[in-house]
């Protein structure tokens, strides 16, 4: 089961990493940076579970964190900052 568990999280890493690269604007390119990170820490936890060691819980915990603070710093960016598409 962990095996599924982890193959799935993997495919969604890289359908996100796809929608990273492929993004046609920058809040695109946001969204897939910030499911790429809740995957990470997906990832993370399911290991953490598989090999019985709490500590990658206390990574999965940083990573999510700092996560947050970039997707709101880049959402801060998006919204104030000088953009090259116009908004709607």
């Amino acid at each position: 089961m962990i095996l599924i568990i982890f193959a799935i999280l993997i495919l969604g890493m890289f359908l996100s990493l796809i929608r990273l690269l492929r993004g046609p604007t920058l809040p695109d390119r946001v969204v897939a940076l910030d499911l790429l990170s809740v995957l990470s820490v997906g990832f993370i936890a399911v290991h953490a579970v598989h090999s019985n060691q709490a500590i990658y819980l206390d990574v999965a915990l940083v990573l999510a964190l700092i996560a947050f603070l970039s997707t709101i710093a880049f959402a801060f960016h998006i919204e104030k900052g000088k953009l090259l598409w116009k908004k709607s």
